[in-house]
């Protein structure tokens, strides 16, 4: 039995995270900001805890995420507001990264994206850009820490019933996609790998079944 705590547990990915967690009997804690989506994170099987990470120091992440085995940062703005952006996708995620340390929950998932890093390429005047400036800032200080870390990064999301096969690597063409039930399952899949440590793991939807995909990265 592992004891995850899930960062943005009422996002799309962490309900179906939780879910696959909590039937193959781990103990699930996923962190939401707003109590009215406390009834969906139970029904996942997991226990919401109410803790607004945007907002709270790191003291306050660590007191949320103390006594688990792991961490999966799912937790986003969003987009929109440039500023919210940065607040939550750099620095709340860079602050919960310092609390897992400072606890000593070694292991740590992140959702990152498809191509994200210093070089992402977005322009400026791009709509996109202060989401991949956040993500390249949080990636590049996660694969600094001490942490046993494993980076995903999915393509296009859709809302399209898993297939439970992907393909890992290679380039990220024009309207590649994967499904939100497929990210949820690689992250179950390396939490349960260790080997996955400090690897990042690019996909789309593809042609392998989640387990022997990542088992070859």
């Amino acid at each position: 039995m592992t004891r995850v705590a899930i960062i943005g547990g009422h996002g799309k990915i962490a309900l179906r995270l939780a879910k696959i967690l909590t039937d193959r009997g781990d103990q699930v804690t996923s962190i939401i900001r707003n109590p009215e989506h406390a009834h969906d994170v139970a029904e996942t099987g997991a226990v919401p805890v109410v803790a607004d990470v945007e907002t709270l120091d790191t003291t306050g992440i660590a007191t949320a995420i103390s006594e688990h085995d792991a961490v999966v940062w799912s937790a986003g703005a969003g987009g929109g507001d440039p500023a919210r952006t940065y607040a939550v996708d750099r620095d709340a995620a860079i602050r919960s990264m310092d609390a897992a340390a400072k606890v000593g929950v070694r292991r740590y998932v992140i959702v990152s994206y498809f191509g994200a890093g210093p070089d992402h390429g977005v322009p400026e005047d791009n709509s996109f850009h202060a989401y991949a400036e956040a993500k390249a800032a949080a990636d590049t200080y996660l694969k600094s820490s001490d942490l046993d870390w494993t980076i995903l990064g999915p393509s296009g999301l859709t809302d399209e019933p898993g297939t439970g096969k992907i393909a890992v690597g290679g380039t990220r063409g024009d309207g590649a996609q994967v499904s939100r039930d497929n990210v949820a399952a690689v992250a179950a899949e390396v939490l349960a790998r260790p080997e996955t440590v400090h690897k990042v793991i690019e996909f789309n939807d593809g042609p392998t079944p989640v387990a022997d995909a990542v088992a070859q990265v």
